[in-house]
């Protein structure tokens, strides 16, 4: 996967970048992240961080596909929302690209001219106030594909060819988080679940004078009867002190 280059107009001159506080601020957005106690102010600490860390980023965002459809995770600004809303009325864009292809980075230069790869989309980004945009794929080894983060400007040429590795360093340090915040919110979902397992066991063990085994296999067999999910049944089963009528 290669990124989508743009080149800045002729004459134009970058700030200079510099790369030890770039460093630092990774480092930190790194150790921020970790810090965070839910999957959702991770995320919203990931666009907080770009808009900080990106030269020219005047608005951040985090999109999602899930079953074909487009989902906002995060988003700093409302025109982040705007925009994920019209790339999944037209089915395209930066970001809805970036997440459906599988591609590491798209760059556009300047939607106030004619964008052909993105005809139905542009002329609508135009309108909202965007003038420059980067899309970038959030993936690590063992998830390929956690969604897309996007970088919005007013200004034309606002993001560089070094504003796009900046993205890309950054965009890797945001999967990492996500990954690891969402790794462990699964942890603690499976703790809960074993919890009230346990004690949706105990309580069918002393109603029905039955071992370990045999009562959980019952409330197993009560959720299959049921068509209800294990950990369903046993927080019905902690709340009323019984397994449901008919199971």
């Amino acid at each position: 996967m290669g990124p989508t280059r743009a080149e800045s107009p002729e004459g134009f001159v970058a700030q200079e970048r510099d790369w030890p506080a770039l460093a630092a601020g990774l480092a930190e957005m790194a150790r921020d992240l970790l810090a965070q106690g839910s999957v959702r102010e991770t995320l919203d600490r990931i666009v907080h961080h770009a808009v900080e860390l990106v030269d020219g980023c005047e608005a951040a965002g985090i999109m999602v596909l899930r079953d074909g459809r487009v989902e906002t995770l995060a988003a700093s600004d409302n025109v982040v929302v705007a925009s994920d809303r019209i790339q999944a009325e037209v089915g395209e864009g930066p970001c809805f690209d970036a997440t459906r292809k599988q591609r590491e980075v798209y760059r556009i230069a300047d939607f106030t001219t004619t964008e052909p790869q993105w005809p139905r989309f542009a002329p609508k980004a135009a309108e909202l106030g965007v003038g420059s945009m980067m899309g970038f794929l959030l993936y690590t080894r063992e998830r390929n594909n956690l969604g897309a983060l996007d970088l919005y400007s007013s200004r034309p040429h606002a993001f560089t060819e070094e504003c796009e590795h900046v993205g890309w360093l950054l965009a890797s340090h945001a999967a990492v988080g996500m990954a690891a915040a969402e790794h462990v919110a699964h942890l603690h979902e499976a703790l809960d679940s074993r919890q009230m397992i346990g004690e949706a066991t105990g309580i069918v063990m002393a109603r029905y004078g039955l071992t370990e085994s045999d009562a959980f296999d019952r409330i197993v067999k009560a959720s299959q009867n049921t068509n209800t999910k294990v950990r369903d049944l046993a927080q019905t089963i902690s709340y009323t002190g019984d397994l449901p009528p008919g199971a």
